[in-house]
């Protein structure tokens, strides 16, 4: 039985439709020009005007050659090939062709030196196929940034970006795999001084459009580095509201000091890697306690007024089971956790060189999402419920048109290929823990339709507003929507999110600007309302690589070269395998001699705790289930690591006895002349000798 109030509300729902009616008539005679904000120097878009890359299927598009790519990154460390070829060439580059096959959505490409490669990319074509269909469109085209953006073909050409990435250092206090980066694995020290860290930060601001992003500091782990609360301080003064830090939680865990001091600094969300419930299903990353600790990094930070976003890398077969699991968390503890971001496996750093088995056994994307989070928890229906997360870029151009010309910051924008990233949200009663996806009950792709149409009559703020409630009302069926939530509930999430009314830009539901106060986070908190977005970001890797989700990547990384495509310095021809080198601050042995090593979890190494007790709302059952088994069941390895002991189990002894006798070779190699302590260092591939104090070689000056 409904309540009354939901029937009066389903009332207004039909008489806000009949509103509607007269509203979009009107609000398309003598539309407003489109205008250019003060955060750019070229006009906002109109909803018809944005620009698409060549989607469904079959379509092609430009890929890269794993091997060949890798040849040539290696080509340019030995001093083969120098670094510009990156520039002026298409390194490692092959056509590719996306197309449906048994069901699947498969990209298939062919080398015409090392021959034919293939990978799934979507095991449901109707979900893959509405997640194109609802993309509306690429944001404005980068300007104002040749100093910044200057790849080659991996240059990033549209957007605003949405999280500027800032790898503090290259060290890190575990040694897990899964690591894109291989973390203390590469014999030196990358480390950004406070001048470079100032530098990027500045460099970042002068990029147009100009750019309300989450900076997120990164690393290694970037806790451990000295500059790390200076860091997220300056961050916050340059004029970023969202600061983040992508940690494992391990510091945090162990101080609820210094998760005071990172939350007085200004850091607003912890990215904390998050692999499953319990100790067992965190195993493959070897700390004992690895669970553990990242309750007492909840309860640390949040009692410091940070928000935490689990960040879950899936691996098929190692802790996909885990989705419905770390869901159920956050369900159960929904005043502590409002953001979940999934990241299947991308397949680089330590694991570039992947067996085709175990690829394929281990290859999860975001279609395994979308069908493990209905099958594991019952919630959300992947084409009706699942959006690309580029989906959003509809609002947030109503709300850069709803704020006006004069703001300093373009709307924070997630205008990525629809192939990168998708996410579902939930509305979630905070004291009934009653969850029903938003997209249940609000009709979303009309509503985008109606949100489009009221951004394009450019019209006032009261006007906008008017246009965009209209739109939410005639879109909301109250009869689906959670027990007791209701239509002003609904409004008042838009105005919070969105700012846009005068009220909620000076603090009406709490402010999030840096002068913000614990007060601020409190009241923001107290909503009874938790919009959980739980968010699939899949990074590629050289086996499913498109430049055409390069060019558009939300995800900069700031470096000393500029900012770089978060898969292009990742994974690609992999900048950052490159960059490290030029810009190494010292060897390991050199570093280990005047900074002492920092300790190092790893070997199921636990981490000391003062305590273990916490607050939060657990499934036992789920904390005692044991570790994930079905590549063992297999016989398949879970990473490099166990990929190279199977290998070598194969080999006769006498084949073992040589690879030994190599490796002993190379590492005495290694030593003498790569962590050997000289005034100089012989650098391969990247300008001969270095000064150990002089600026490093540069392909082109970041602005100053």
């Amino acid at each position: 039985m409904h309540a009354p109030i939901k029937y009066f509300e389903k009332g207004l729902s039909y008489a806000a439709h009949g509103a509607w009616v007269v509203y979009d008539r009107l609000n398309r005679v003598n539309q407003r020009p489109s205008f250019i904000p003060k955060w750019s120097d070229k006009p906002v878009l109109k909803s018809y005007e944005k620009s698409k890359p060549p989607l469904g299927w079959p379509r092609e598009t430009d890929s890269l050659c794993p091997i060949c790519t890798r040849e040539a990154r290696q080509a340019i460390l030995d001093g083969k090939k120098d670094v510009s070829v990156l520039l002026n060439e298409k390194v490692g580059e092959i056509k590719a062709t996306i197309l449906e096959r048994d069901g699947k959505i498969m990209m298939v490409k062919d080398c015409p030196l090392h021959g034919h490669f293939e990978d799934v990319m979507a095991i449901d074509t109707a979900f893959f196929k509405h997640l194109e269909q609802v993309f509306p469109g690429r944001d404005i085209r980068a300007h104002n940034d040749e100093k910044l953006h200057n790849h080659g073909s991996s240059t990033i050409l549209h957007g605003r970006g949405a999280v500027l990435t800032i790898d503090l250092t290259n060290r890190c206090n575990m040694m897990c795999d899964p690591c894109f980066m291989d973390a203390n694995q590469v014999g030196f020290v990358h480390e950004l001084t406070w001048d470079d860290i100032k530098t990027v930060l500045d460099n970042a601001i002068s990029v147009k459009p100009r750019r309300q992003m989450s900076v997120q500091f990164s690393g290694g782990e970037p806790t451990i580095s000295p500059y790390f609360l200076d860091a997220v301080r300056y961050a916050r003064k340059v004029g970023y509201n969202s600061v983040q830090a992508a940690t494992n939680g391990i510091e945090f865990a162990k101080s609820p000091e210094f998760a005071r001091a990172a939350a007085d600094a200004g850091l607003r969300y912890a990215y904390l890697q998050f692999d499953g419930i319990g100790n067992a299903a965190n195993a493959h990353r070897r700390v004992g306690n690895l669970f553990d600790v990242k309750l007492r990094a909840i309860e640390n930070l949040y009692a410091a007024g940070v928000d935490i976003v689990p960040v879950v890398t899936i691996v098929n077969g190692v802790n996909n089971e885990q989705v419905g699991r770390i869901i159920e968390f956050a369900l159960d503890n929904p005043r502590k956790i409002n953001f979940l971001s999934f990241q299947p496996v991308s397949f680089t750093g330590r694991d570039e060189e992947i067996t085709d088995e175990r690829r394929h056994a281990q290859r999860y994307t975001l279609s395994h999402l979308a069908h493990d989070v209905k099958k594991q928890t019952g919630l959300g229906e992947p084409v009706r419920d699942w959006f690309p997360i580029s989906f959003m870029g509809t609002f947030t151009d109503w709300a850069d048109v709803t704020h006006g010309a004069e703001k300093e910051f373009g709307q924070l924008t997630c205008g990525c290929h629809p192939n990168c990233g998708v996410g579902m949200a939930l509305m979630i009663d905070k004291e009934t823990r009653e969850a029903v996806p938003v997209t249940a009950f609000l009709r979303a792709e009309q509503l985008a339709k109606d949100v489009a149409a009221v951004t394009d009559g450019g019209r006032s703020r009261f006007v906008s507003n008017l246009g965009m409630a209209l739109a939410l009302m005639r879109n909301y069926d109250p009869f689906k929507a959670p027990t007791h939530f209701k239509l002003i509930d609904l409004l008042k999430k838009f105005d919070k999110t969105f700012g846009a009314t005068k009220s909620a830009e000076k603090g009406k539901y709490g402010r999030v600007e840096g002068d913000r106060t614990m007060q601020d986070i409190t009241k923001r908190r107290s909503d009874r309302w938790n919009f959980l977005f739980i968010a699939g970001m899949w990074f590629q890797d050289l086996f499913n690589y498109d430049f055409r989700r390069t060019e558009m990547c939300i995800i900069p990384y700031a470096t000393q070269q500029g900012e770089i495509s978060f898969c292009a310095y990742n994974t690609g021809i992999g900048w950052r395998n490159i960059i490290e080198k030029m810009h190494m601050t010292a060897t390991l042995t050199k570093w280990y001699d005047e900074h002492g090593r920092h300790e190092i979890f790893a070997g199921n190494k636990p981490v000391p705790l003062a305590s273990t007790a916490h607050s939060l709302r657990l499934n036992e059952e789920a904390v005692r289930a044991g570790a994930q088994t079905d590549l063992d069941d297999l016989g398949i390895a879970k990473n490099a690591r166990e990929e190279k002991l199977a290998a070598r189990r194969h080999k006769s002894p006498e084949d073992a006895a040589r690879e030994d006798a190599h490796n002993a070779d190379m590492a005495r190699l290694y030593r003498q002349h790569v962590l050997k302590e000289e005034a100089t260092l012989q650098i391969q591939g990247l300008g001969g000798k270095k000064k150990t104090q002089a600026p490093a070689p540069v392909l082109h000056k970041p602005a100053i």
